[in-house]
Protein backbone atom coordinates (compact mmCIF):
# COMPACT_ATOMS: atom_id res chain seq x y z
CA UNK A 1 0.00 0.00 0.00
CA UNK A 2 1.52 3.31 -1.03
CA UNK A 3 2.34 5.84 1.65
CA UNK A 4 -0.07 8.71 1.98
CA UNK A 5 0.97 11.85 0.18
CA UNK A 6 2.19 14.62 2.47
CA UNK A 7 -0.28 17.42 3.07
CA UNK A 8 0.08 20.36 0.71
CA UNK A 9 2.09 23.32 2.02
CA UNK A 10 -0.02 26.01 3.66
CA UNK A 11 -1.30 28.67 1.34
CA UNK A 12 0.51 31.96 2.01
CA UNK A 13 -1.67 34.55 3.69
CA UNK A 14 -2.83 37.14 1.19
CA UNK A 15 -0.92 40.38 1.28
CA UNK A 16 -3.21 43.11 2.64
CA UNK A 17 -4.27 45.61 0.01
CA UNK A 18 -3.00 48.91 1.31
CA UNK A 19 -4.63 50.92 -1.46
CA UNK A 20 -7.90 52.65 -0.52
CA UNK A 21 -11.09 51.68 -2.32
CA UNK A 22 -11.67 53.63 -5.50
CA UNK A 23 -14.72 55.33 -4.02
CA UNK A 24 -12.73 56.55 -0.99
CA UNK A 25 -9.70 58.44 -2.28
CA UNK A 26 -7.04 59.60 0.15
CA UNK A 27 -7.53 63.28 -0.72
CA UNK A 28 -5.27 66.20 0.01
CA UNK A 29 -5.52 67.58 3.56
CA UNK A 30 -5.22 71.34 3.98
CA UNK A 31 -5.09 72.83 7.44
CA UNK A 32 -6.68 76.22 8.18
CA UNK A 33 -6.65 78.55 11.13
CA UNK A 34 -8.16 81.93 11.99
CA UNK A 35 -6.18 84.39 14.06
CA UNK A 36 -6.46 88.06 14.92
CA UNK A 37 -4.44 90.32 12.64
CA UNK A 38 -1.63 92.53 13.94
CA UNK A 39 0.24 95.52 12.55
CA UNK A 40 2.74 93.18 10.89
CA UNK A 41 -0.08 91.86 8.67
CA UNK A 42 -0.88 95.24 7.09
CA UNK A 43 0.88 94.42 3.81
CA UNK A 44 -1.24 91.29 3.36
CA UNK A 45 -4.42 93.11 4.41
CA UNK A 46 -3.76 95.84 1.85
CA UNK A 47 -3.30 93.30 -0.96
CA UNK A 48 -6.45 91.44 0.08
CA UNK A 49 -8.53 94.62 0.06
CA UNK A 50 -7.22 95.53 -3.39
CA UNK A 51 -8.13 92.08 -4.73
CA UNK A 52 -11.58 92.50 -3.20
CA UNK A 53 -11.96 95.87 -4.98
CA UNK A 54 -11.03 94.18 -8.27
CA UNK A 55 -13.57 91.40 -7.68
CA UNK A 56 -16.32 93.89 -6.79
CA UNK A 57 -15.43 96.10 -9.80
CA UNK A 58 -14.81 99.04 -7.49
CA UNK A 59 -11.11 99.79 -8.00
CA UNK A 60 -12.04 103.39 -8.86
CA UNK A 61 -13.00 103.80 -5.18
CA UNK A 62 -9.87 102.15 -3.80
CA UNK A 63 -7.47 104.65 -2.22
CA UNK A 64 -6.24 102.85 0.91
CA UNK A 65 -2.50 102.57 1.50
CA UNK A 66 -0.55 100.42 3.90
CA UNK A 67 0.21 103.53 5.94
CA UNK A 68 -3.43 104.64 6.16
CA UNK A 69 -4.58 101.14 7.08
CA UNK A 70 -1.94 100.87 9.79
CA UNK A 71 -2.92 104.26 11.21
CA UNK A 72 -6.66 103.62 11.30
CA UNK A 73 -6.67 99.94 12.25
CA UNK A 74 -3.76 99.57 14.65
CA UNK A 75 -2.43 102.90 15.90
CA UNK A 76 -5.50 103.81 17.96
CA UNK A 77 -5.87 101.36 20.88
CA UNK A 78 -9.54 102.36 21.22
CA UNK A 79 -10.56 101.67 17.63
CA UNK A 80 -13.59 99.35 17.39
CA UNK A 81 -12.38 97.29 14.42
CA UNK A 82 -11.39 93.63 14.51
CA UNK A 83 -9.66 91.85 11.64
CA UNK A 84 -9.37 88.08 11.54
CA UNK A 85 -7.01 86.45 9.04
CA UNK A 86 -7.55 83.07 7.45
CA UNK A 87 -4.30 81.15 7.01
CA UNK A 88 -3.75 77.77 5.36
CA UNK A 89 -0.92 75.26 5.38
CA UNK A 90 -0.26 71.70 4.18
CA UNK A 91 0.93 70.96 7.71
CA UNK A 92 -1.06 71.03 10.97
CA UNK A 93 -1.03 74.23 13.00
CA UNK A 94 -0.19 74.33 16.69
CA UNK A 95 -3.24 74.47 18.90
CA UNK A 96 -5.04 77.77 18.32
CA UNK A 97 -8.57 78.94 19.15
CA UNK A 98 -9.94 78.25 15.66
CA UNK A 99 -8.51 75.52 13.42
CA UNK A 100 -10.07 73.20 10.86
CA UNK A 101 -8.90 70.49 8.47
CA UNK A 102 -10.17 70.38 4.88
CA UNK A 103 -9.74 67.13 2.95
CA UNK A 104 -9.68 68.20 -0.70
CA UNK A 105 -9.98 66.03 -3.79
CA UNK A 106 -7.17 67.95 -5.47
CA UNK A 107 -4.42 70.21 -4.16
CA UNK A 108 -4.99 73.93 -4.51
CA UNK A 109 -2.67 75.63 -6.98
CA UNK A 110 -1.87 79.03 -5.47
CA UNK A 111 0.10 81.08 -7.98
CA UNK A 112 0.37 83.94 -5.47
CA UNK A 113 1.61 81.95 -2.49
CA UNK A 114 4.85 83.92 -2.30
CA UNK A 115 2.97 87.24 -2.18
CA UNK A 116 0.85 86.01 0.72
CA UNK A 117 3.48 84.05 2.63
CA UNK A 118 2.88 84.42 6.36
CA UNK A 119 4.53 83.04 9.49
CA UNK A 120 6.63 80.07 8.40
CA UNK A 121 7.52 78.90 4.92
CA UNK A 122 4.39 76.77 4.54
CA UNK A 123 1.75 79.23 5.83
CA UNK A 124 -0.21 81.38 3.38
CA UNK A 125 -2.87 84.04 3.98
CA UNK A 126 -6.05 83.01 2.14
CA UNK A 127 -8.64 85.57 3.29
CA UNK A 128 -9.88 87.92 5.98
CA UNK A 129 -12.92 89.37 7.69
CA UNK A 130 -13.25 92.86 9.23
CA UNK A 131 -16.08 93.68 11.61
CA UNK A 132 -17.09 96.09 14.36
CA UNK A 133 -19.94 96.57 16.86
CA UNK A 134 -23.27 98.14 15.94
CA UNK A 135 -26.53 98.40 17.83
CA UNK A 136 -30.15 97.38 17.31
CA UNK A 137 -32.67 99.62 19.04
CA UNK A 138 -35.42 97.11 18.20
CA UNK A 139 -33.59 94.34 20.04
CA UNK A 140 -31.98 96.66 22.59
CA UNK A 141 -28.81 94.69 22.00
CA UNK A 142 -25.46 95.32 20.37
CA UNK A 143 -24.47 93.30 17.32
CA UNK A 144 -21.57 92.88 14.92
CA UNK A 145 -21.42 94.41 11.46
CA UNK A 146 -19.16 92.75 8.88
CA UNK A 147 -17.67 95.42 6.66
CA UNK A 148 -15.56 93.07 4.54
CA UNK A 149 -15.28 89.33 4.10
CA UNK A 150 -12.99 88.08 1.36
CA UNK A 151 -11.43 84.78 0.32
CA UNK A 152 -8.81 84.71 -2.42
CA UNK A 153 -10.03 83.21 -5.69
CA UNK A 154 -8.21 79.87 -5.64
CA UNK A 155 -9.59 79.12 -2.15
CA UNK A 156 -13.25 79.87 -2.87
CA UNK A 157 -16.14 77.38 -2.80
CA UNK A 158 -14.31 75.10 -0.38
CA UNK A 159 -15.78 76.16 2.97
CA UNK A 160 -13.29 78.85 3.99
CA UNK A 161 -15.83 81.68 3.79
CA UNK A 162 -18.15 79.70 6.02
CA UNK A 163 -15.29 79.27 8.48
CA UNK A 164 -14.74 83.04 8.64
CA UNK A 165 -18.45 83.78 9.08
CA UNK A 166 -18.73 81.14 11.78
CA UNK A 167 -15.88 82.79 13.69
CA UNK A 168 -17.74 86.11 13.73
CA UNK A 169 -21.07 84.47 14.62
CA UNK A 170 -19.41 82.55 17.45
CA UNK A 171 -17.99 85.74 18.87
CA UNK A 172 -21.36 87.48 18.71
CA UNK A 173 -23.14 84.54 20.38
CA UNK A 174 -20.59 84.29 23.18
CA UNK A 175 -20.96 88.01 23.91
CA UNK A 176 -24.76 87.77 23.99
CA UNK A 177 -25.15 90.03 20.96
CA UNK A 178 -28.42 90.13 19.03
CA UNK A 179 -27.28 89.66 15.42
CA UNK A 180 -24.57 89.76 12.77
CA UNK A 181 -25.17 91.85 9.65
CA UNK A 182 -23.45 92.50 6.33
CA UNK A 183 -24.29 93.49 2.76
CA UNK A 184 -23.90 91.66 -0.55
CA UNK A 185 -23.78 92.95 -4.12
CA UNK A 186 -26.98 92.14 -5.99
CA UNK A 187 -25.09 90.56 -8.92
CA UNK A 188 -23.11 88.18 -6.71
CA UNK A 189 -25.58 85.32 -7.03
CA UNK A 190 -23.14 82.71 -5.69
CA UNK A 191 -22.70 84.65 -2.46
CA UNK A 192 -26.44 85.29 -2.14
CA UNK A 193 -27.19 81.58 -2.52
CA UNK A 194 -24.49 80.71 0.01
CA UNK A 195 -25.86 83.18 2.58
CA UNK A 196 -29.44 81.96 2.10
CA UNK A 197 -28.38 78.33 2.53
CA UNK A 198 -26.71 79.18 5.84
CA UNK A 199 -29.95 80.72 7.08
CA UNK A 200 -29.28 84.43 6.54
CA UNK A 201 -32.11 86.73 5.51
CA UNK A 202 -31.55 88.83 2.40
CA UNK A 203 -33.44 92.07 3.09
CA UNK A 204 -34.54 93.23 -0.36
CA UNK A 205 -36.41 96.27 0.91
CA UNK A 206 -33.36 97.98 2.43
CA UNK A 207 -30.96 100.25 0.51
CA UNK A 208 -27.56 101.59 1.56
CA UNK A 209 -27.36 105.37 1.90
CA UNK A 210 -23.87 106.84 1.73
CA UNK A 211 -22.30 110.28 2.03
CA UNK A 212 -18.63 110.32 1.04
CA UNK A 213 -15.99 112.51 -0.53
CA UNK A 214 -17.08 115.95 -1.68
CA UNK A 215 -20.75 115.27 -0.89
CA UNK A 216 -19.84 114.50 2.72
CA UNK A 217 -17.77 117.66 3.06
CA UNK A 218 -20.47 119.80 1.44
CA UNK A 219 -23.22 118.48 3.68
CA UNK A 220 -21.05 118.77 6.76
CA UNK A 221 -20.73 122.49 6.02
CA UNK A 222 -24.45 122.91 6.75
CA UNK A 223 -23.78 122.24 10.43
CA UNK A 224 -21.49 125.29 10.72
Amino acid sequence: MAAAAPPPPPTPAPTPNMMPPEDHPVGHPLFARIRQATRSDVSHIHKLIHQMAVFERLTHLFSATEASLSATLFDDPNNPFTILLLEVSPNPFPTTPITQTFNLDHPIIDSESELFRSAGDDVVVAGFVLFFPNYSTFLAKPGLYIEDLFVRECYRRRGFGKMLLAAVASRAAKMGYGRVEWVVLDWNVNAIKFYEEMGAQILQEWRICRLTGEALQAYAAHSN
